[in-house]
């Protein structure tokens, strides 16, 4: 049995730092402690919530009930299920109403006699973090394919760049476009797996970084190159501080996003259509407690890079960062593979949300 007990005045505050709803409950479903997260969602003042029947505020309360008390009684160490959570009402509101909340929830011990840890996950935040946890791997893992592909590939070329350049010398000169035609592609195919390997290539330049200085060399880049038709919004959060980087790798990272944004955007373009037409917003915000990869972090800053496009296919949204995927005829592929590798030397991550009108790149970096 531990030392500790109920009666030792555990300090639970540390829990307020989290972004997740996190309660601490006795084994009868009394709330001892309810953190900032979980008084926000609820829409309840933290008294309310505390010393609260914590199974009273949940659509089925029963398997929260039976969970709690196994845990407590040490038949198991941790569970997790999924659950409806009312808000602002233990009881459903006339007309037999609620607002409900579906959440994961996580049951487990603590170093405390009695006591048991209660964690709320809402369901979108938990499909989102599983889905950037599955993107991380599968970068990760054709990260490594790509640059052993790219080598393996790059070694014969110079090989067949002088064999070709040989041949033409022996060859009448009617019959030399064919081996100009074999350097051509040749060329083509050594500067495609140049661009694999640039961000491997040389190490980081690094020093401090603005993000909104970032912003404003791509946007002024990308209007040099669509004076007419196109409209760049900012929407900056000023409080942002500076971060330790490789300015001009960031600076790339942020450019082929809104590159291809701008690409998406082309019809639109074309038409200068008057009022809503082609438009891509810069918008920067601070994130707390965020995840990324596998890795919390306290501070984090959001660069989203928002267009009014038809959207990514959906044959390739899961694979929009995998390296030669392109919804684009003519497109190479790499130049959001490229922005992704870059973003996670920073140890950070893109990711992207689309439909029809509205694309979503969001380029997460942490704070200090």
């Amino acid at each position: 049995m531990s030392d500790s007990s109920p009666h030792s005045s555990p300090n639970f505050e540390a829990f307020d730092t989290l972004a997740t709803m996190v309660a601490v409950v006795q084994a009868d479903g009394e709330c001892l402690f309810a953190n900032a997260a979980f008084e926000n969602a609820m829409r309840l003042s933290r008294r309310a919530v505390q010393r609260s029947q914590l199974y009273d505020w949940f659509v089925d309360s029963q398997r929260l009930r039976d969970t709690v008390q196994g845990v407590a009684r040490n038949a198991y160490s941790s569970s997790r299920f999924d659950a409806l959570l009312r808000r602002g009402a233990r009881q459903a509101l006339p007309g037999g109403q609620a607002d409900e909340l579906p959440v994961h929830v996580i049951v487990s011990q603590t170093e405390f006699e009695d006591l048991v840890l209660v964690e709320l996950i809402e369901n979108a935040q938990q499909t989102r973090q599983d889905r950037e946890e599955r993107s991380f791997d599968q970068v990760q893992a054709t990260k490594e394919l790509t640059r052993n592909l790219a080598h393996e590939i790059k070694n014969p070329l110079g090989g067949i760049r002088g064999a070709a350049q040989l041949l033409a010398m022996e060859l009448a000169p009617d019959l030399q476009e064919y081996t100009q035609v074999i350097i051509h592609e040749v060329d083509r195919l050594q500067s495609l797996v140049d661009r694999l390997l640039a961000p491997h290539r040389h190490a980081p330049v690094v020093g401090d970084v603005n993000i909104h200085e970032i912003c404003e060399r791509v946007r002024s880049l990308i209007l040099v190159e669509y004076p007419r038709g196109l409209k760049m919004v900012r929407d900056y959060d000023t409080s942002l501080p500076d971060f330790r980087g490789d300015r001009e790798q960031l600076i790339q990272a942020v450019l082929n996003i809104v590159q291809n944004a701008a690409q998406a955007l082309q019809p639109q373009i074309q038409a200068q259509i008057q009022g809503e037409g082609a438009r891509i917003t810069l918008r920067t915000r601070v994130a707390r407690q965020v995840t990324i990869g596998k890795q919390r972090w306290r501070l984090a800053l959001e660069l989203h890079v928002e267009d009014n496009g038809p959207g990514v296919p959906a044959e390739i949204r899961e694979r929009i960062f995998f390296p030669l995927v392109s919804g684009r005829e003519g497109g190479t592929g790499l130049g959001l593979t490229l922005a992704q590798t870059i973003a996670q030397q920073h140890q950070g991550m893109i990711d992207c949300e689309s439909e029809p009108g509205r694309t979503d790149f969001r380029m997460t970096l942490p704070l200090p």
